[in-house]
């Protein structure tokens, strides 16, 4: 494997299919770096569609959204891994980029089923540029990239728990704010709209299982693209 680094565990099955997978090839390399520049670009054009006069949320709005927040870190993070070897990054960089996938994957199901304008289909690409690329294609992308590229360091069955303590935060992070300022990030945690703290408590409920869900699934996901390569031992 000339020209890639030796990635921690080694790779010790399907050398072949591993090899041409490696996160140091350049056709990983690339298509991450353009992604990564294309979400930023969003977020990028979005801060400056909120300082315009009548947009519905101003700058510090915008940056207390869970997608603009995932988003933005997701590209960096994506430029990141083109930019240096694997060897070259933290040995938890894996489980930070399984955490990414977990949170994108709910942003784009939460923007389908709750905060989509009515009657627009969920498998829609006709919407605003920096929607599409934050609900659509950053979801798509890095859920491709965790089950294809080579990995080979497992997760503890815990991980999902410690993946969670962000969305725990922002929704304890969103309610407060609502609570001084009376603007709340999404109208399914607003208490003040039809239905109260029942209803958004409920909601917020659901939300929550299907975190847990999802983020069990991603770490499964994530652990057995990792066996796939360097077999079924533990780290």
């Amino acid at each position: 494997m000339s020209g890639v680094s030796v990635l921690d565990p080694p790779i010790g099955r399907h050398f072949g299919f591993n090899d041409a997978l490696h996160p140091d090839r350049g056709w990983i390399r690339l298509p991450r770096a353009a992604v990564g520049s294309f979400v930023l670009f969003a977020v990028a054009r979005r801060t400056y569609d909120a300082t315009l006069p009548g947009n519905d949320v101003d700058v510090f709005q915008l940056y207390s959204e869970f997608t603009v927040q995932s988003n933005l870190v997701l590209g960096l993070v994506l430029i990141a891994s083109a930019a240096w070897p694997r060897t070259r990054l933290p040995e938890w960089w894996d489980h930070l980029f399984g955490a990414l996938v977990f949170y994108l994957v709910m942003t784009g199901i939460i923007y389908a089923v709750l905060v989509a304008p009515p009657g627009e289909p969920w498998w829609s690409w006709d919407m605003y540029w920096p929607q599409l690329a934050h609900h659509r294609l950053a979801p798509l992308f890095v859920v491709l990239d965790w089950i294809l590229v080579t990995k080979t360091l497992r997760g503890r069955w815990w991980r999902p728990l410690v993946w969670l303590s962000y969305p725990a935060a922002f929704l304890v992070f969103s309610w407060v704010r609502g609570g001084i300022d009376g603007w709340y990030v999404y109208d399914f945690l607003d208490p003040t709209l039809g239905g109260g703290w029942p209803a958004a408590l409920t909601t917020t409920a659901q939300v929550l299982a299907a975190f847990l869900l999802i983020a069990f699934l991603v770490h499964g996901a994530g652990n057995g693209r990792a066996a796939l390569a360097a077999g079924t031992g533990r780290r």
